[in-house]
């Protein structure tokens, strides 16, 4: 194509995302050829084969499924890594403590499927958990899966730090965007950030720096704060911090144009902080309810250490339930 590579970075986007679909057709033929190469065998009648036909049939529907699973992402940034943000709800050490659960829960689950996560940020709590943290989350089609999780989680338990054994009600928010910065134009008028560096510091204050190495940006018309104290130098803290920044105001803009054009189509938008997505019931039993989908189990525990994936796949058909169902009522 004449003047394709007139614009270096669009040409090598698109070779990206051919070289992507390239691995998806070839996957899917090999799929295919290893299930005919299966039935012909199977044909022959031999029963020597039947053990490693049985195998074989394991295998493929175990291929199968996961494929199939990745049919579910749709969206347009879907196969992206993303941005992870957890804060801690009013309630003080309660809800920071809750906020900590949370991100234990998805480094489990990112480790379990061999993700890669950089905590970027982290404040602690005054006496535990955590105020809040940022992480990026890297690997196969993470913002896909994780943005289930956006919105307000609710925990129910008999609270640890209450010396008379009474039940509290903690909440904690996570935000999540697609990881797109590098790869949008998108322009940020230096005059309307404010840019304060401070020392960075672990949780209880340990491995203080000596220098301001952190960096906080306050974008000013949004509101919008960023903070990042996890990388080695200052302008490595300041290069994340706004590209952070460029993804939430991106961010920001779609989903603006989403609420427009559902408002347009009548249908209810509240992003309230009061409307919990997922309820973690401790006491007096135990359960995890999607509120959004219905879906729920018994195991808290199991989930809590990371098994979301249920949770995701249920989320990820209903929003596809939802698009069928708007599609074919637009049909003439």
């Amino acid at each position: 194509m004449p003047g394709f590579w007139d614009d270096s970075q669009a040409a090598q986007k698109t070779m990206r995302e051919l070289t992507r679909l390239k691995d998806q057709v070839t996957v899917w033929q090999q799929l295919s050829q290893r299930l005919a190469d299966a039935l012909e065998l199977a044909e022959m009648g031999d029963e020597e084969m039947a053990n490693d036909l049985t195998r074989e049939a394991e295998e493929l529907r175990q291929e199968i499924d996961a494929r199939a699973f990745r049919t579910l992402f749709a969206g347009e940034y879907d196969d992206e890594d993303c941005i992870l943000a957890i804060h801690a709800g009013a309630g003080g050490t309660e809800a920071q403590d809750w906020a900590q659960m949370l991100q234990r829960m998805f480094l489990r689950w990112a480790d379990a499927h061999k993700f890669v996560v950089d905590v970027l940020d982290e404040s602690p709590g005054d006496e535990a958990g955590l105020k809040s943290c940022l992480m990026a989350v890297r690997g196969d089609y993470v913002y896909g899966r994780v943005k289930s999780e956006r919105g307000v989680h609710r925990l129910v338990r008999i609270s640890p730090f209450d010396s008379s054994s009474r039940r509290h009600t903690s909440f904690a928010k996570v935000e999540v965007w697609p990881d797109v910065a590098e790869e949008i134009e998108i322009e940020v008028d230096e005059r309307d950030l404010r840019i304060d560096r401070f020392k960075a510091s672990g949780a209880g204050g340990q491995h203080v720096q000596k220098n301001e190495t952190a960096v906080r940006i306050t974008h000013i018309p949004t509101g919008i704060v960023v903070s990042c104290q996890n990388q080695r130098s200052l302008t490595q803290n300041k290069e994340m911090a706004m590209k952070i920044l460029k993804t939430q105001l991106f961010d920001l803009e779609r989903r603006k144009q989403e609420a427009e054009m559902a408002a347009l189509k009548g249908e209810n938008v509240d992003a309230g902080w009061g409307n919990q997505i997922r309820s973690y019931v401790l006491h007096p039993y135990k359960m995890v309810k999607d509120h959004r989908t219905d879906y729920e189990v018994g195991n808290a525990e199991a989930v809590l250490d990371g098994r979301l994936d249920d949770f995701m796949e249920a989320y990820l058909k209903y929003r596809l339930g939802e698009s069928v169902t708007e599609s074919t009522s637009a049909m003439p």
